[in-house]
């Protein structure tokens, strides 16, 4: 039987955990879907404080909660159904106002599969302002930065002439503990807006920004444009309050 185990670096910071991709966390080519990949990182995320002894009820009673904001992700290859993989997260040097996360799967020979960044925005979990990350006194600062080669999380450029292509009521299984939609959740909205004959290309950047969290009984309208020159498609969704949220794949 297989065992898959968690561990850390000697520095204390650095986090694997071994995992295999389910029949359930595939997509229709066998891959890892997009929301087992938003999944993946951010629930591992959350495992890595809750080890050092910030798990979220900890985080609450202090004033703090942790909302992912921006990420970015360069597929070497998406690792495919029934493949084991060692999936390492560390963070790295904050900003003003925005934790900096990074994240690194690869095959169990080390051999990359997907490498990303993602920003997280620290909020005062009551008065729903956010709070500089200076302030955060739960761990001590982190400030080391490493050399990525996927793409910095960041400003998405909008085409103006985007098209409706899809709407969907937020429902009931779409909430997290947050009260609005799981961040994991988008992975699918945007696989889903994927037009039918670029399903299976083989994307190699994937970015998405979370713009305006969206709520129990909302409509979400999503909106896109495929950049045939550029080699770019982007996924745009709005509820009746504007952008919830942004996101680009690249091939």
């Amino acid at each position: 039987m297989t065992e898959f185990k968690q561990w850390y670096d000697e520095d204390g910071i650095t986090f694997h955990s071994e995992h295999k991709v389910q029949f359930s966390q595939s997509n229709s080519m066998k891959k890892m879907s997009f929301y087992e990949l938003l999944k993946v990182t951010s629930d591992m995320a959350v495992e890595d404080y809750a080890q050092k002894g910030m798990d979220r009820d900890t985080l609450t009673k202090n004033g703090y909660a942790c909302l992912v904001s921006r990420v970015a992700f360069r597929f070497h290859r998406l690792p495919r159904e029934n493949e084991n993989y060692v999936f390492t997260t560390y963070e790295e040097k904050a900003e003003a106002l925005q934790l900096v996360r990074a994240y690194e799967f690869t095959t169990p020979k080390g051999e990359p599969l997907i490498t990303g960044l993602s920003s997280w925005l620290l909020v005062d979990p009551v008065a729903h302002r956010i709070i500089p990350t200076k302030k955060f006194d739960l761990r001590p600062p982190v400030e080391s930065q490493k050399e990525h080669d996927c793409l910095k999380y960041g400003k998405i450029q909008i085409p103006e002439d985007l098209e409706k292509w899809d709407e969907w009521k937020i429902r009931y299984s779409d909430i997290d503990g947050n009260n609005h939609v799981n961040n994991a959740r988008y992975g699918a909205f945007v696989a889903n807006a994927i037009p039918e004959n670029l399903r299976e290309k083989d994307f190699t950047d994937f970015r998405l920004n979370y713009a305006k969290e969206a709520k129990l009984g909302q409509k979400l309208e999503i909106f896109g444009k495929v950049n045939e020159e550029e080699k770019r498609l982007t996924i745009v969704g709005k509820t009746e309050e504007g952008v919830s949220f942004e996101s680009e794949l690249m091939w």
